[in-house]
């Protein structure tokens, strides 16, 4: 089992960093499209959802009258203030879907902002880095982050029966200890969110488990409608088809459907309303109601869109096995948490990254001392420091520079979103560079000064390019800005804080290895 767990863990360390540090900005994804769109209007009481949608209808109507299908997005309370529609085109060729567009609405008038925001990739892009890992094919991807969530939970599993005094451990830390100190801090920040850790990683898996295990439904249900069918039985959701070109007919008044709504939910209960072939016979309308429980997806009004009558409601019941997965989905999305419960997912997700980066050190340091009196540098070793350099200092730095690119680049740049990202992966990337360039030692602590400047020097960039700074941001009561402001240089403190510990123990080592120079010498010249 310890082989299991430190070989498990060491295989695939790297990858896991980059998932979970990028999975846990997802749990606060809306705050920072926030920041990196400063153009757009905070507005803490947005129109009711009656004059949102109709006006999100008219919109609609007037440039998106030929649509296969239309998406109202209406304000997503505590999460998101944000109000859009959406429209998918008629797929061409033999592809199944077609292009999805969409458009920001000003939530205080619902007409489309006037004052259109800089492109961005935002919260979104970074979250959705940690499965889709942006630059490699999609199924790849998904099956890449697979393989290091199975070792994962292979390494969490053996870690737990390999530390017999797991609750002991939880309480003990001694710093300055050098090994046994990495080994106290991995201890303490594994058991600190054990729980969590093991819910993130078997969900995660759960998430594409027709992909990862897809034989039994590829035999019993062959992909198609019948793939549609089964994850209708099992989910109990009532179900639209995408949308037909049928002939043109009237349609009836959203506005309509969404009163029928509230009064089965609450006012202000629905989230998405979705209206397939809108304009045209056999229309359909599917109104999705706000999350308000840890389940994943909730209920939901289809609506015939010609007549405006209820036609079925879901959920349906579903299997047993349907209900426990969406429980699972909702707990690793953690849509349905309060403010304070999305700060605890915050604090697991960074703690999992911190429990992987102190295994990673763990293991160099092990393996460092056991080769303390070889003459030559193992190049194994070598090979690991520099990797753990580039990942665990390297990655946030490019993270930095990220939300730089999108208050430096210009705003009117064509492929801006894209050209953030790839500030960030060529800011990384250089870290590994520097790890091979400069004594490891030395480049520890060049690239923590750097990624102290880059995080606590964004607040002063904010200002300098913006007018959304800390001194209009608090006054006003934004907590949002004010919010990513501060944890920013809060974030440079940190970074502080390891490059004082750093600089205290290179002089530990210095001192100690004077001492036994000179102890060397005066047993020779005894």
């Amino acid at each position: 089992m310890a082989l299991l767990h430190t070989w498990g863990g060491l295989l695939v360390g790297w990858g896991l960093f980059f998932i979970f540090l990028t999975g846990t900005f997802g749990y606060v994804n809306h705050e920072i499209d926030r920041w990196m769109t400063p153009e757009r209007v905070s507005v803490s009481t947005p129109l009711a959802a009656s004059n949102l949608v109709r006006s999100a209808e008219d919109w609609l109507a007037w440039e998106a009258r030929d649509a296969q299908s239309w998406y109202v997005f209406l304000p997503a309370g505590g999460r998101s203030g944000d109000v859009s529609v959406g429209w998918r085109t008629w797929p061409e060729g033999e592809r199944r879907f077609g292009s999805f567009l969409r458009q920001a609405l000003d939530p205080s008038t619902g007409k489309p902002l006037d004052k259109e925001a800089r492109e961005t990739g935002g919260g979104q892009t970074l979250y959705a880095m940690h499965y889709r890992l942006h630059y490699l094919p999609y199924d790849w991807a998904i099956r890449i982050v697979g393989v290091c969530s199975m070792f994962m939970l292979l390494a969490i599993i053996s870690g737990v029966i390999v530390h017999k005094k797991i609750f002991k451990d939880f309480f003990t830390f001694r710093p300055g200890k050098g090994q046994r100190s990495w080994l106290d801090g991995h201890n303490l920040l594994s058991v600190a969110a054990l729980p969590f850790h093991l819910m993130i990683t078997w969900s995660g898996l759960i998430f594409f488990m027709f992909t990862y295990v897809p034989t039994a439904a590829d035999a019993l249900y062959p992909k198609g409608e019948a793939r549609d069918r089964f994850y209708a039985e099992v989910s109990g959701d009532v179900g639209i088809s995408p949308g037909v070109k049928a002939p043109v007919a009237e349609t009836a008044p959203l506005g309509a459907m969404l009163a029928r709504a509230e009064q089965e939910w609450g006012r202000g209960a629905v989230q998405t309303i979705r209206m397939e072939s809108p304009g045209r016979e056999g229309a359909q309308v599917l109104m999705y109601a706000r999350q308000s429980g840890v389940g994943r997806g909730g209920r939901t009004l289809l609506f015939d869109g010609a007549t405006g009558e209820v036609l079925r409601a879901g959920p349906q019941g579903g299997t047993a096995a349907g209900r426990f997965q969406r429980v699972m989905l909702g707990l690793h999305e953690g849509l349905f948490a309060d403010p304070v419960l999305r700060a605890l997912y915050v604090f697991a997700g960074l703690s999992g990254t911190a429990m992987i980066a102190t295994g990673l050190l763990l293991w160099s340091t092990k393996r460092k001392a056991k080769l303390a009196e070889s003459e030559s540098p193992h190049f194994g070793i070598a090979a690991i420091d520099i990797l753990n350099l580039g990942t665990i200092i390297g990655l946030p730095i490019g993270i930095a520079i990220y939300f730089w690119a999108n208050r430096l680049l210009p705003v009117g740049m064509e492929g801006r979103a894209e050209w953030e990202v790839h500030a960030m992966f060529i800011a990384w990337g250089l870290a590994y560079v520097v790890g091979i360039w400069r004594p490891v030692n030395r480049a520890w602590l060049e690239l923590c000064y750097l990624a102290a400047a880059a995080y606590g020097l964004i607040p002063i960039l904010n200002a300098i390019t913006t007018d959304r700074h800390l001194l209009a941001s608090i006054p006003e009561g934004d907590w949002v800005m004010a919010g990513f402001d501060l944890s920013a240089f809060a974030t440079g403190l940190f970074f502080l804080f390891l490059v004082r510990m750093i600089h205290r123990k290179q002089r530990c080592k210095t001192a100690d290895a004077t001492v036994m120079a000179e102890a060397a010498s005066n047993a020779k010249a005894a």
